[in-house]
């Protein structure tokens, strides 16, 4: 049963389960070897977001490795399909969530359904199999097929690094396959392997038919699937439904790995959920003491008094993010360094004021204050969620948001990515298939340009002497300190199409 259902006594004797078909839900899709629990942690982000949660255990999968051999892509699909119709009669709206096989299951069941009743997530999607752990001769599973008896008796098997760029988790996880537990299959059937094939093979096909708004999370290092996969996707549907969100500190379990804490917050952006509800802000260990964190919180509110945005941001991670709400040509997320650019024309001459005493919880600071623009006073109460001395999100909740509305004006009209931008993520395709590999200076120069594009300026400390390599990428990225982020991807595609020309 659902989360959120509720069950009542019928005159008979028998239970009625009755569902507020106006509460919204996410329909999530497990991966191969997996189970309906493989998601758990983003069962339980969504639910603290207010949503309801439904998943299954596809045929084949929460048993032995064994039971694989007979299933075909086909239950597969039938089986979410029905779980699909099961949730549809429930909730008005809902939303499509899958993992690694489950993101294929996802997108291909949102196409068969033109899904337009919410949104569809795919995490890590593997459309091709061509990760940097992938063995040279993966391609030839494809003759294997046809070989009787090989083809039900190959097995495929887990390995390190597990798909995790965490060490600790890694060898946790490796402990567990040691022991035996049976929390996730360590080996399946070729047979199934082709199975996943032909699924790969209905994806490809008919995604220009896509309904619904689309969001497709990758991480760069990914070892079984590299970003080849997400950029099809994206290309495919078309960005004017979907849009990709890069990791770049995971391998392939982004939903467990290093970004995961980034995993979520993309995700319950892209789906709706209430800034107050997410405040998906939680932060469970703040690592830090209270005393710590409370002198962290005077400092950004030294910060927004002097309307200094820039070391609001420079306060923050990598993908921190400003959420400013209302429908407005200031509403939206602003996120990272390019967002800090995004929000400075109008963040100009924009201040807080009037601050009250704040509420500390764990990792999040909760603060009454004002917001001060020309003539806009506009009360409100703003949260920060801190850890490790870095600022995760800042958002600003208004007691008015039809105040700010009519002081700053309609929303811009969105012009889609410039030639640039384009030209930028094509080469990030391109570099991945040349013939020839690139020589160190020039993967250098690859990595100082793609850094200052989506980073900016260089940031933390430089790596020591032992670390050589560290310290040659700090130093080829500090080389361009100052460079605007167009500057930067325009020579970073100038460089790519380049090596393109040299390698044929």
């Amino acid at each position: 049963m659902a989360e959120g259902a509720q069950v009542s006594a019928m005159p008979s004797g028998t239970a009625e389960v009755r569902v507020d078909k106006s509460v919204p839900a996410v329909f999530l899709i497990h991966g191969l070897g997996g189970t309906q629990y493989d998601l758990g942690s983003m069962h339980k982000r969504l639910k603290n977001a207010g949503f309801v949660t439904h998943s299954l255990t596809l045929p084949g999968h929460g048993t032995t490795p064994e039971d694989l051999l007979n299933v075909t892509a086909e239950q597969w699909m039938e089986a979410v399909t029905a779980k699909y119709h099961e949730v549809a009669a429930q909730h008005d709206n809902f939303h499509i969530m899958g993992m690694c096989m489950g993101s294929l299951l996802a997108v291909e069941l949102a196409k068969r359904q033109r899904h337009t009743r919410g949104k569809l997530v795919a995490l890590a999607p593997p459309i091709y199999i061509d990760g940097w752990g992938t063995a040279w001769y993966s391609p030839l599973r494809h003759l294997v097929y046809y070989i009787p008896g090989l083809n039900r008796t190959m097995k495929v098997e887990e390995e390190d690094p597990f798909g995790i760029k965490n060490e600790q988790l890694r060898a946790i996880v490796k402990a567990k396959f040691a022991r035996g537990e049976a929390f996730h299959y360590k080996w399946v059937p070729i047979a199934c392997v082709r199975q996943v094939d032909r699924l790969r093979g209905w994806v490809m096909k008919g995604l220009k038919t896509m309904a619904c708004e689309t969001l497709v999370i990758h991480a760069r290092e990914d070892e079984l699937t590299s970003l080849a996969s997400a950029n099809y996707l994206v290309e495919q549907i078309g960005g004017a439904k979907a849009r990709m969100v890069v990791l770049e500190n995971s391998y392939h379990m982004i939903c467990v790995d290093n970004d995961r804490e980034q995993v979520a917050r993309n995700v319950l952006e892209f789906l709706g959920a209430s800034s107050a509800a997410s405040l998906g802000m939680a932060v469970d260990d703040p690592k830090m003491s209270a005393d710590a964190l409370m002198a962290f919180a005077k400092e950004l509110i030294a910060a927004l008094e002097a309307g200094d945005f820039r070391t609001i941001f420079a306060k923050g991670a990598s993908d921190m993010g400003w959420f400013q709400p209302g429908v407005n040509r200031a509403s939206g997320v602003y996120r990272g360094n390019k967002g800090l650019q995004a929000m400075l024309p109008w963040a100009e001459g924009v201040r807080f004021t009037a601050f009250g005493q704040p509420v500390y919880n764990a990792g999040i600071a909760v603060c009454p204050a004002t917001l001060v623009a020309g003539g806009l006073m506009s009360q409100g109460v703003l949260a920060f969620a801190v850890q490790s001395g870095r600022l995760l999100d800042a958002r600003w909740f208004p007691d008015d948001v039809a105040l700010e509305d009519a002081y700053f004006g309609a929303p811009v009209a969105a012009s889609g990515p410039s030639d640039t931008e384009k030209a930028f993520e094509a080469a990030q395709v391109t570099v991945k298939a040349l013939a020839k590999p690139p020589g160190d200076d020039e993967l250098l120069a690859l990595y100082a340009l793609y850094k200052q594009a989506t980073a900016g300026d260089v940031s933390g400390e430089r790596p020591g002497m032992m670390d050589i390599v560290g310290r040659a990428k700090y130093d080829a990225w500090a080389q361009r300190k100052g460079e605007t982020r167009e500057v930067a991807m325009a020579a970073y595609s100038q460089l790519v199409e380049k090596l393109a020309r040299a390698s044929h």
